[in-house]
């Protein structure tokens, strides 16, 4: 594979004015707008992309990122980058409605999309929608007893600045959840999954969604995102504890757990 493709910005000052979008270099303060216009492109379609694309195993997936979370009634918590609401949803069911949610999304066609699905489940109590940025959450210090973010990591312009503001919005002993695609671990399988990816997003993207340029960006994204060992240790850098993480699929995605101590 082209090495450009994967490799980090050598100059320091590059580093800090760009970001990558896919595999493309862009202006840093750009990105956040360019991944705005690809969520607006696929809302409506966004949770059907997901059955397609992954034959339906997103749904365990998250299932078992809320198995791990072991949400109780009474708990506050925030859910990054779920404007469609699949990881809050999970949450509210399995606490009865006794948990509290707030669901914080950068993309305001996200947030609506969830409003609606939220309504007709009937959930009326319980859960907030929210427009932030991960990067500068809008939530006081040591807000929460939770924060999951399934599937939105790779999209932040500066990972480590959301990363700090995940220390940030916890309580003291507060649990950070991340589900995220990764470092595929089986050779065959991550040549199998690679030639997918590559092919039968755009391709599902463009007769599905209408929009095939939007999903060859999410399948560039996932390539360029940090490998598990990589993702630990800038949890860890952020002041994260007792970080760990759990591969599923074989590393197609892996479950990153740590704690505010």
């Amino acid at each position: 594979m082209h090495g450009s493709m994967t490799d980090p910005v050598d100059d320091p000052a590059t580093a800090a004015a760009t970001a990558p979008f896919g595999y493309r270099e862009v202006p840093a303060a750009e990105k956040a707008s360019l991944v705005r216009r690809v969520f607006d492109n696929v809302a409506a379609r966004y949770d059907l992309m997901n059955d397609l694309m992954s034959l339906g195993v997103h749904r365990l997936w998250k299932d078992a990122m809320v198995d791990a979370l072991a949400p109780r009634a009474g708990m506050s918590i925030v859910d990054v980058a779920g404007g469609t609401g699949d990881i809050a949803f999970r949450i509210h069911a399995r606490t009865r409605g006794e948990a509290r949610i707030a669901v914080c999304d950068i993309n305001p066609t996200m947030l609506a999309v969830g409003q609606d699905r939220a309504i007709d489940r009937g959930i009326l109590r319980g859960l907030a929608l929210v427009a932030g940025d991960a990067e500068a959450l809008p939530f006081a210090d040591r807000t929460f007893d939770a924060y999951t973010i399934a599937f939105g990591l790779r999209n932040v312009t500066h990972i480590e600045r959301a990363l700090a503001e995940v220390r940030r919005v916890l309580k003291p002993g507060g649990r950070f959840l991340c589900l995220e695609f990764s470092k595929v671990t089986l050779p065959l399988l991550g040549r199998i999954y690679d030639t997918y990816s590559a092919t039968m997003l755009p391709t599902l993207g463009g007769i599905v969604a209408g929009d095939r340029q939007s999903y060859r960006y999410l399948h560039e994204s996932i390539r360029r995102h940090p490998p598990q060992e990589k993702l630990a240790a800038m949890m860890a850098e952020a002041g994260l504890a007792r970080v760990t993480w759990r591969d599923m699929s074989g590393g197609i995605v892996a479950l990153h757990g740590g704690w505010r101590i």
